[in-house]
């Protein structure tokens, strides 16, 4: 993966990916940014994947600007077209990192997904988030920090990955309370960004595990914001998890500076804005049937204490 930092590095790390003529993916709010780019596809979330490969006929590559719905829909065309993709995020999501993507309608509902995009790029810009609001930023900021969490100890962990989880745990842990005090704090923004670079690559190199899951399930099925689900997902995840990972969930409250990372983590939920799912417009009378659509899901097969779907449910009535 080429890995820039600064707007201005853009056109190096297009050429340097071979793409003289991306297409542009990227809502309205970055209409005033002067990007290398022609034609352009400005509806997101979209589930319009045909129509958006279409109309990218004639470029040589794909340029996302955005959180993980601009990033995931520029993931799937790069699938349905064969063409490498440089992304600009500006949210903490992580999206930029792996080749698998989920597809929402553009009321935010899960349409479906898939994998083998070609992610070939990334430029991370700080002063783009400058405006991004408090729950999206702690939300997504969680989501990088849950990446963190289950890379120390889902099935596919490494080595490589272990060294992306508590870099990132740290410079998250340290920069996320000054953006939710100050989002104007760009030094407090650049920490956080590559805090959540290290999340992303962690996740990359290790995979996903059970909060993930029941996140995933939760914003596919009700709409919710990935970074909200995640939030109100890993602190129950966490505990789930702590009698067959208890050295390794330590290790991760090491480098988030807490002797109690679990409460760390609802701390920081809070402060962002997440207490409970049914502030999120989540029916209890639902969650059964979330929890047996989470058990199968990759992630939670990958955790490392395996959960039935009558634990998972009862995972969710703890954060209902």
């Amino acid at each position: 993966m080429i890995v820039r930092r600064g707007l201005d590095r853009l056109p190096e790390v297009l050429a340097e990916a071979g793409i003289e003529r991306p297409f542009l993916i990227a809502s309205d709010r970055w209409a005033g940014l002067d990007l290398p780019a022609g034609e352009r596809w400005s509806e997101i979330p979209s589930d319009r994947i045909d129509k958006v490969a279409a109309r990218a006929e004639g470029a040589d590559g794909l340029l996302a600007v955005g959180g993980g719905s601009a990033i995931d829909l520029a993931k799937a065309v790069s699938s349905a077209t064969g063409l490498p993709l440089v992304s600009v995020p500006t949210t903490y999501s992580g999206s930029e990192w792996t080749e698998f993507f989920g597809i929402r309608d553009p009321d935010r509902r899960m349409k479906g997904g898939g994998a083998g995009a070609h992610p070939v790029g990334i430029v991370y810009e700080p002063e783009l988030l400058l405006g991004l609001p408090r729950a999206e930023s702690g939300g997504t900021a969680l989501n990088a920090l849950a990446h963190c969490a289950e890379a120390l100890y889902v099935t596919g962990r490494n080595a490589e990955g272990d060294k992306h989880a508590l870099e990132g745990a740290n410079l998250i842990g340290e920069s996320l309370p000054a953006v939710l005090e100050n989002g104007e704090d760009t030094e407090a923004r650049r920490k956080l960004l590559e805090g959540a670079m290290h999340g992303g690559a962690a996740m990359a190199a290790a995979g996903l595990g059970l909060g993930h899951a029941m996140a995933q399930t939760l914003g596919g099925r009700f709409g919710i914001p990935h970074g909200a689900a995640n939030a109100l997902s890993l602190p129950p995840a966490l505990r789930f998890n702590e009698p067959v990972a208890a050295t390794e969930i330590a290790r991760f409250g090491e480098a988030l500076g807490s002797a109690a990372p679990v409460v760390r983590v609802e701390e920081l939920a809070r402060l962002s804005g997440y207490e409970r799912l049914r502030d999120l417009g989540v029916p209890e009378d639902e969650l059964d049937e979330v929890a047996e659509a989470t058990a199968v899901r990759a992630g939670a097969k990958a955790n490392p204490r395996p959960a039935s779907p009558a634990e998972i449910a009862e995972l969710l009535r703890s954060i209902y």
